[in-house]
């Protein structure tokens, strides 16, 4: 039987890659691998991602990735990537690809790592970091200019249908706090009548999620997955490495992802004056923008995502051994109570205040 390795070294030769130097780069929390080669002196980063889904069917039900429409091999990866590429966006050129053994031979972006750059404070050549939250909210709205695509060319024959933000995918993104954190932080199990509960207050939100034109939207667009391109233009000067797993839905989701940092504090000030931007590009540019409407969405997609996120920490310690993810944990607590101040969030507040949030 071929190895893993054997299949890798052999991609590489046909690429013209066999003699490159091979080092690790850091992984995040997927099943994906990363590599990082030199060809006499040509950079490139090599995604090594077997196909299959993130965890195995649990007490009958499908993994997350499956229920969520996480993607599950590289070809969501190829389709969205050019669909930016075509949009002037600075997602990687892909080298070489082997679709069938999830290889791909990707650009390498660089080391200038969003996060890192806020933690130090400024840009690699000292730009302000307001510079590089600019250059973030271009990238979304350059994204949302063009109408949501139902379907993306992977270039091999085939289209990568994208998904949409489903009941499917809100009811197991809902689930996640009531797994995870009420079993490994309150140490205790959500009753039947406060799953119910939770869900039905979930639901009468639902409008608020899908109000507003749709756009295509990268979900995980936020510090670690963002690289500063100092030396190019406009949105190009963002780099944009993790999209594979883009949905279609709320034009808000992208913008509260970014301003509401999972892995790096954002102030409430930076965040405002960044939303104020986006809001006033948005009204000029996006057509059928409205942002009473698009603020309501805002706060319940934050509010969403920070409680998916409060359950995936507890998550990624137990299930994945991965303990560093819970210092996320303060940061994320206080987005979600920036959200909650909404008002459309009244009986969501009050219900977190009985059974989450006076127990922190």
């Amino acid at each position: 039987m071929t190895t893993r390795e054997e299949t890798i070294r052999a991609f590489l030769k046909e690429a013209g890659w066999e003699k490159a130097e091979r080092r690790p780069l850091a992984g995040d929390a997927s099943t994906r691998r990363y590599e990082r080669l030199s060809l006499s002196g040509r950079p490139a980063v090599l995604m090594d991602w077997p196909s299959g889904p993130d965890a195995p069917v649990i007490e009958g039900r499908a993994a997350y990735s499956r229920i969520a429409h996480l993607a599950e091999d590289c070809r969501p990866f190829v389709a969205v990537g050019e669909h930016l590429r075509g949009l002037g966006l600075a997602a990687p050129e892909i080298f070489a690809r082997d679709l069938a053994h999830g290889l791909l031979l990707l650009e390498d972006l660089g080391d200038h790592v969003y996060g890192e750059l806020i933690e130090k404070g400024e840009g690699p050549a000292g730009e302000p970091l307001d510079d590089l939250y600019r250059a973030g909210m271009e990238t979304i709205l350059r994204l949302q200019s063009v109408p949501a695509p139902a379907a993306l060319p992977v270039g091999d024959g085939t289209a990568h249908e994208l998904p949409r933000f489903d009941d499917s995918v809100f009811r197991a993104e809902l689930d996640v706090l009531l797994d995870w954190y009420f079993p490994v932080v309150l140490e205790r199990e959500a009753t039947a009548q406060m799953r119910a509960d939770y869900h039905g207050l979930w639901t009468a939100l639902r409008p608020h999620v899908d109000a507003g034109v749709e756009t295509l939207f990268l979900r995980d667009y936020h510090s670690p997955n963002m690289l500063w391109l100092g030396d190019r233009d406009g949105a190009a000067r963002v780099g944009l490495i993790d999209f594979q797993d883009a949905l279609i839905g709320s034009r808000a989701y992208d913008v509260v992802s970014f301003l509401q940092d999972a892995r790096r504090d954002v102030p409430p000030a930076r965040e405002q004056a960044m939303l104020a931007l986006y809001l006033e590009r948005a009204k000029a540019e996006l057509p059928g923008f409205d942002e009473e409407e698009f603020r309501a969405s805002y706060a319940v997609l934050g509010a969403e995502r920070a409680l998916r996120l409060i359950g995936l920490w507890p998550r990624l310690l137990k299930r994945d051994g991965k303990p560093h993810y819970m210092a996320h944990m303060p940061r994320t607590m206080d987005y979600l109570r920036r959200n909650l101040a909404h008002p459309v969030l009244g009986d969501l507040r009050a219900w977190l205040d009985a059974h989450v949030l006076a127990k922190v």
